[in-house]
């Protein structure tokens, strides 16, 4: 018999396509499988199989609880019996659609909503660009109790309902939503900790006093590339959600400063920022952050231009917890910000990665100085023109364990013996 094929049949969980001697048999499941449904009166004794007859229905609805998507749409297909089982709305509290994202569209969505019902707690529809407002409202409807939803690249999606119980949404490149679509999603969302709407660019900051007015738990907050969105907005969602532990705000090229003093002054449990991009902050943003956010884990400043060894000099003081830092592009940075930060008590315990891409002004005396970095996993160095690879072999000889990228450019090849035209690099050369 040929392999299998996964489709997804308009009962909302996939079928399976069989080829028998070039025939096509599809078996589409059927039955019940709703909230509340019984399987006891489903087995009976005409039914042989063996472990239908030695196991109770309990103990199977446990195995059941055990198999993935595929494996419980096979087993919905051996017998009346095991479909039911399958189909029991508490196999599926968990469901993640992205290998199915071609063939679902929204009535999938409401289907598979009618059947799990109050048991479904987690729902990726990632890539599914066939789901729209309309299914999802049938959705929210339903699924009252979910508490994980993953809309990432759903682009037909515009506004969203209630589910009180919803603690993650990723609303991620879904550019149609606005601050319509946001009011209505955090008034009936209250519980959100975590909201994902990068790359959502029609956003501004009247959507983010939406979210200050209503998601008092948020922890989790993702803006990057939302272009429109400036230091009011921020200063907006820093007072309404004081329990902020990440925020990326990479691509938000209008902030400044005032951003950084908002977070520093009313989120002290800040862990996570990522700030890529926002060319406009400067040393004393940074300055006030690390001295009131001290439990700093990972920060992204990759192309703050703008920022000096300063910045490194107060999160070597105040963030002993730091462990990853991105300085890709911070052309001012120098060994002697490498040299505060490798002398830290976080360069010396914490410290696991250090990107340093195109930062001109680092030498290989910055490796030396983060030989005191022991816990150093990974180190990027790709155009750091001065640092050679006899600096990089220095270093490993302290840290075998470190992982080093970097790219040195080809040596420029000496002009041909008696040749009169220009000196061409080896990349020239190939290109």
């Amino acid at each position: 018999m040929a392999a299998s094929k996964p489709t997804l049949s308009t009962g909302g969980v996939p079928s399976w396509r069989h080829q028998d001697n070039g025939r096509c048999r599809r078996r589409v499941t059927s039955g019940c499988g709703r909230a509340g449904g019984s399987s006891a009166m489903v087995f009976s004794n005409n039914d042989e199989g063996l472990i239908n007859k030695k196991l109770p229905k309990e103990l199977l609805l446990r195995i059941f609880s055990f198999l993935d998507i595929v494996t419980l749409c096979r087993c919905a297909q051996i017998s009346k019996a095991w479909n039911i089982l399958a189909l029991d709305g508490s196999n599926w509290q968990r469901i993640d659609l992205f290998n199915f994202q071609t063939d679902v569209e929204g009535r999938v969505v409401e289907n598979i909503s009618k059947r799990c019902g109050g048991f479904l707690r987690k729902l990726s529809l990632r890539g599914c660009i066939g789901v729209g407002d309309s299914s999802l409202k049938t959705f929210a409807q339903n699924c009252r109790n979910i508490e994980h939803l993953n809309l990432n690249g759903c682009t037909k999606i515009t506004d969203s309902e209630g589910c009180r119980n919803l603690e993650y949404l990723n609303l991620s490149w879904c550019d149609q939503v606005t601050k319509d679509g946001i009011e209505a999603l955090v008034r009936g969302c209250r519980s959100l900790r975590a909201l994902l709407l990068r790359g959502c660019t029609q956003l501004e900051d009247e959507a983010l006093r939406h979210i200050q007015n209503y998601c008092h738990e948020l922890v989790s907050l993702n803006l990057q590339s939302c272009s429109r969105i400036t230091d009011e907005g921020v200063v907006q969602i820093c007072r309404g959600c004081p329990r902020l532990q990440a925020l990326c705000l990479s691509g938000c090229s209008n902030l400044t400063d005032a951003s950084l003093t908002a977070l520093a002054l009313n989120c002290p449990r800040l862990q996570i920022l990522e700030a890529a991009r926002c060319s406009h902050l400067t040393d004393a943003g940074f300055t006030l952050l690390a001295r009131n956010c001290h439990d700093l884990e990972k920060m992204d400043l990759e192309e703050c231009i703008l920022i000096t060894d300063s910045t490194l000099i107060q999160l070597s003081i105040h963030c002993p917890k730091l462990q990853a830092l991105s300085l890709s592009h911070c052309e001012l940075i120098t060994d002697d910000g490498i040299l505060h930060l490798s002398n830290s008590s976080c360069g010396h315990e914490r410290l696991r990665v250090l990107e340093l891409d195109n930062c001109l002004l680092v030498t290989d005396v910055a490796l030396e100085h983060l030989e005191h970095c022991r816990g150093l996993e990974r180190l990027e160095l790709y155009d750091c023109q001065q640092v050679t690879r006899a600096g990089i072999k220095r270093m490993r000889a302290q840290l075998p364990n470190v992982k080093v990228h970097a790219y040195f450019a080809p040596v420029t090849p000496p002009t041909a013996v008696g040749g009169n035209g220009p000196r061409l690099c080896r990349c020239c050369v190939i290109l």
